[in-house]
């Protein structure tokens, strides 16, 4: 996961299709140092019919996530990607404060009703009911973190989270 600025962009022709390799200047990283401390590209498909993003050159900052394979970073539709100025305050406070706090948590999409956690260490995605998926409210404001004795829930608020207390209210 990391804060970077597209300062390039070249076809590779590794595959049938072809893969976009874009060069960034990597403003922070949040997650992923063990496994490379620094990144210098980023892969992805170099059509987006075949979930390959699309990112502008020197025009903005973005955040993006995705995953290592054989020494490369690859992202793609099904990863989280957004222009750095497009993410809400809370989620800027997420991945700076908050989400470290859901290492041990698992999100579990909730597509229709009833949905219900199947262990403490969940938290149900209520977004996905109104097909919003990640730009839907509980995505934009709130933070699934593990609180006391393993358990997972969600959290919005300003404040560090108080680890002694379950808010069983919040989605």
């Amino acid at each position: 996961v990391i804060r970077a600025k597209v300062v390039g962009k070249k076809l590779m022709k590794d595959g049938p299709f072809g893969t976009m390799r874009y060069t960034v200047k990597q403003m922070k990283m949040y997650r992923g140092f063990q496994i490379m401390p620094q990144v210098q590209y980023i892969y992805t498909e170099a059509s987006e019919s075949l979930c390959g993003v699309k990112l502008e050159v020197n025009k903005y900052q973005y955040l993006i996530t995705g995953r290592v394979y054989e020494g490369k970073v690859y992202t793609g539709l099904c990863n989280w990607y957004e222009k750095w100025d497009r993410l809400t305050l809370s989620q800027r406070k997420g991945l700076n404060h908050r989400y470290h706090l859901g290492c041990g948590c698992k999100i579990r999409p909730c597509y229709y009703l009833p949905c219900f956690a199947t262990s403490k260490n969940e938290c149900i995605w209520t977004d996905m009911l109104s097909n919003f998926g990640h730009l839907g409210y509980q995505a934009k404001h709130y933070a699934c973190i593990q609180r006391v004795e393993g358990y997972c829930s969600w959290y919005r608020g300003w404040a560090p989270p108080d680890k002694t207390i379950i808010n069983a209210t919040d989605p």
